[in-house]
Formats: C-alpha cells, structure tokens, sequence
C-alpha cells in the first residue's frame, strides 16, 4: 500500500482508549480532558474488522497505544486475536509500565513482540512533577517484569525537558548499559504550543559520547519506525533518537493512526482524518472498508507542519502518540 508520493505504508498505530493513570505534562492539557464516551469508543469487533481491512491492503505491523492500553478491559485477548490476523507480522505496545507486573504473562501468552515503556527521568521529584501524579518505583517494577520475557522486544521511551536534562539523559541511557533494552530520546513535538522546545539530537549524543565514549551508527534495521539507532562500547542495548523536528524524516514515514474513536488519522500533527467508525456502524464490510483506507490515504501530507505558529494540536493522549 502507497501514499501518492510513493511511501510504502505498513505500520498501523491503534489507540484503543483515551484514558490514562497519569497526566504527563506534554501529553494533557492541565486542565485535563473529557474522556470519549464509552458507546464512541470502538468495540474490539470493530478494530478487528479495520485490523483485517488494513492487513489486506499491507499493513504489517500494529503498534497498540492508549491513552494508557492496559486500562482497557480484555486488551490482551485483543492483542491475541490481532496476532492470528492473517498478514500482520508484529504486535507490540506502548504503555507507561505502571500496569505490566499484572498483565506481562497474559501479554507473553498473546504473543507480544515488542513493549515500549514511556520514562522522562529517574528522579523521583521531576517524575511526580511531568506525570503529575506518578512514581518511578511503579515504573520499574514494569521494566523488570518483562526482562525475564526474552522473546519481547523491550525499548525505553525518554522524552527530556526541564532543567537538568542532562542528568536525565545519562542516567535513562544507563538503562541500555545494564540491560538487553533500547533507549529511545524522543525530541519534544509542539502538540499543545509548549513554550519549551525539546534538546536536539546532536546535544544529547555529545553528552553521551563524553560520559559513555564514541557512537557508532547501526547498519542493521531495528524496528519498523522511523529510529536512528547507536552502539556504545560496553552497552547490552542501543541508544535510538527520534527527532521529529530536527531531523524530519517525513519522507520515510511509512505509518497510519487509529483513534479510538473511529478516526483514521494520516499524519500525527494534521487534524485531517476519515471517519471509518460511521462507516463500521453503519454495516460497511471489508471491501468498503478498504476502500476508505485506500481513499484516505490520498489525503496523507506530503510532511507535518510542526513547528509552524499557526499549529495547535489536539491532546496527545487522544491520537495515540
């Protein structure tokens, strides 16, 4: 499946809830946000029925997200059924970590391949602080719980901000040191206009080159998303940037996003999006369906608009990041 500008399109990002135990600073306004009613939310039916449309067209890998997915009841007999669905070849996750000591043998058993666990900083204060309400301790009891798993593909998502970003860089990319983890500095994007503009890609590795020795670029692909991924003497796990911003990659970009809500959205900052939830409701079948997807990915941008003044996104808790 291709976009009109020739992108191979094979990697599909279900959100299957809005909700989420914490209130990261970057990912909800302070206010908070009204949660989608549940009657709008996609039934595991339906994401089955766009799951096996997509498949046919392409699609390969699907990455589950939330808000937070493992507040949604049932999702790993979800994630199981996802894996028989004939032409996806990976299933993986994006949690914060705090929910995964009761779930990682149920994940294990759906045939999870990868989990990708969201952490800023070790710092106790600055966590409760970004997630306004969370603890480190909650989030490495979730990394821990999946290290005896090693056929799942573990990865740390770290986005830095705020003072001493340094320190948080060099104790997060430790992790990959000590253990078969990746961790990924991912640059802040200007989802709600933070004032704040993430670190750039060149700071961190000169730090971590200082503090740990040379990087290496890596030959080999790892993962099916838009990563930069290095070696480090010594290290169990790669260091990965993804910088959005800086380093736009717009033109490799090989990923659609569906809502929760039904919406098919074709670039993570445009608002432009196709109602495929109307359509499921009102009967569409496979055939339609594709057709849809077929249809909306004509409207895929060429490239985001980050950065731009007149951007304001929506909350990204409610894209699925």
């Amino acid at each position: 499946m291709k976009d009109q500008y020739g992108r191979l399109i094979d990697y599909l990002r279900i959100s299957v809830t809005d909700r989420c135990n914490l209130r990261c600073v970057y990912c909800m306004p302070e206010k908070g946000v009204t949660w989608i009613p549940h009657s709008e939310v996609l039934t595991y039916e339906e994401l089955l029925t766009v799951g096996k449309a997509a498949a046919a067209l392409g699609i390969k890998h699907i990455k589950i997200t939330g808000g937070e997915p493992l507040l949604r009841k049932n999702v790993t007999e979800f994630i199981a059924r996802l894996k028989k669905t004939k032409g996806i070849e990976t299933v993986t996750l994006t949690t914060n970590g705090i929910l995964l000591p009761n779930y990682i043998d149920q994940l294990s058993e759906a045939g999870i391949d990868g989990i990708n666990i969201s952490l800023d900083t070790l710092e106790e204060k600055k966590f409760r602080k970004l997630t306004r309400n969370g603890e480190v301790k909650d989030v490495w009891k979730g990394i821990s719980s999946v290290l005896p798993y090693d056929q799942i593909n573990m990865k740390i998502n770290c986005v830095l901000a705020g003072k001493d970003w340094q320190k948080d860089a060099v104790r997060v990319a430790e992790i990959a040191k000590k253990y078969r983890i990746h961790v990924r500095f991912i640059e802040l994007m200007p989802i709600q206009n933070q004032e704040e503009k993430g670190n750039l890609e060149e700071e961190i590795k000169a730090l971590l080159e200082d503090v740990y020795g040379p990087m290496r670029r890596c030959e080999e692909r790892i993962g099916f998303g838009p990563s930069a991924y290095y070696e480090l003497p010594e290290f169990c796990g790669k260091i990965g940037f993804i910088s959005a911003v800086s380093h736009k990659f717009c033109n490799q970009c090989n990923r659609i996003r569906l809502t929760c809500d039904g919406k098919l959205r074709l670039c993570l900052q445009s608002e432009n999006a196709v109602d495929l939830k109307s359509a499921l409701r009102q009967g569409a079948c496979e055939e339609e369906l594709k057709q849809l997807l077929e249809r909306g990915l004509l409207e895929k941008p060429r490239e985001h608009r980050f950065g731009c003044d007149c951007i304001e996104g929506e909350a990204m808790s409610r894209i699925g990041g």
